[in-house]
């Protein structure tokens, strides 16, 4: 709901596509500076207080928000900066939440128990964009209150979380902790190859960003019609990993994860050259299909082949390279917008994201060879 209402809210204030693209950049900075600090917070310290501290920053952040937009003092530079915060809450609050989830599971059960949480995720993701774009009739300062309730909940539900783990000494500096975490991954062919296939592949193709634009030039629909493409990915993301929870990958994992981001550059450019409201939705809900099957397959490898001493620094480097797929991406897509239009820096996206596919498969063997999670 608050990249709706952000989104929305800064193109009519500006009508500037880059300035889509810098929300995406300033989350995504702050993930880059805090990285080392998030990925030893995570493993010293009790991952379950970070990710509610984190939690709190974020909740405080769209309330500010709230206050501004209901008193009409919003301006660009206040919502860059609330950005900037929350991607600093989200770099110690991703690490933390993902290296905590194999503690709640056991072995075996972590692709399902990844593919769970990612339905309940996707399904929540499905309701709020339309939600959003209802609520916005009413005003920005609507969207983000309920946004700011919604937040001080989930902070309730992680607090009654019962695991508590022990705090943990890491040998050496701060720096020399994380580049241990940098060495490990530099270690395991197919952990780096498949984080850093989604990082230049969801790159290329972040086509979400200039939903805005899409949605108000070329669809010609208002915030509904926005709601409704921005719940798109999340309709088809659910129904996958709904899929993936009842019936799990059992063979040829790298195989699958490769065809699956190829599918999803494919969606990208159909969702590019599309000039109807319900062929777009379908190429949306295709791309978040798509992107699930690789999201499970990669976190569950990563987190699997990762001893938990070592979880919250590979975790955040792994959130970082999520965060530049996503923000990084934004920001990529907003300025190729500007130089080349917002229907060319689709469809590019898209294809660059097939050219990825093509030189991973050749340079990371080890992944494409892959069969079974466990």
């Amino acid at each position: 709901m608050q990249s709706v209402a952000v989104a929305w809210q800064i193109y009519e204030m500006t009508g500037s596509a880059v300035d889509l693209g810098l929300i995406g950049l300033m989350q995504f900075v702050p993930r880059v500076a805090l990285i080392s600090l998030a990925g030893n917070a995570a493993d010293r310290y009790d991952r379950r207080r970070v990710v509610l501290l984190a939690q709190g920053v974020q909740s405080v952040a769209l309330l500010i928000l709230t206050l501004a937009s209901l008193n009409h003092v919003v301006t660009r530079g206040l919502v860059f900066a609330l950005m900037v915060a929350t991607g600093a809450a989200r770099s110690f609050e991703m690490p933390a939440i993902q290296a905590l989830l194999p503690a709640l599971v056991p072995r075996e059960a972590l692709a399902r128990a990844v593919a769970s949480s990612a339905s309940a995720m996707q399904a929540a993701t499905i309701l709020a964009p339309a939600v959003a774009g209802g609520l916005y009739i009413l005003g920005a300062d609507v969207v983000y209150a309920v946004t700011t309730l919604l937040f001080a909940l989930a902070t309730g539900f992680t607090a009654s979380i019962r695991i508590r783990l022990a705090p943990r000494t890491l040998a050496g500096s701060a720096l020399e902790a994380f580049v241990e975490g940098l060495r490990f991954i530099r270690s395991q062919r197919a952990v780096l190859g498949a984080i850093s296939l989604d990082l230049f592949a969801v790159l290329l193709g972040g086509a979400t960003a200039l939903l805005p634009v899409l949605a108000h030039d070329v669809l010609a629909t208002g915030p509904w019609g926005l709601g409704l493409l921005r719940a798109a990915p999340a309709v088809g993301a659910l129904a996958m990993s709904v899929w993936l929870a009842r019936r799990p990958l059992k063979r040829a994992v790298g195989r699958t994860m490769f065809a699956a981001v190829a599918v999803f550059g494919l969606a990208t450019i159909v969702f590019g050259v599309s000039r109807s409201f319900p062929l777009s939705m379908v190429a949306l809900a295709v791309l978040g299909a798509a992107d699930m099957i690789s999201v499970v397959i990669r976190s569950a490898l990563v987190q699997l082949q990762t001893p938990d001493a070592m979880r919250g620094r590979v975790s955040a480097v792994n959130s970082v390279f999520i965060g530049a797929s996503n923000q990084l991406g934004e920001f990529e897509s907003g300025m190729t917008a500007a130089w080349f239009g917002a229907v060319p820096a689709i469809v590019i996206g898209g294809i660059g994201t097939l050219f990825v596919v093509g030189l991973w498969m050749r340079g990371f063997p080890d992944l494409a060879r892959a069969d079974r999670l466990n």
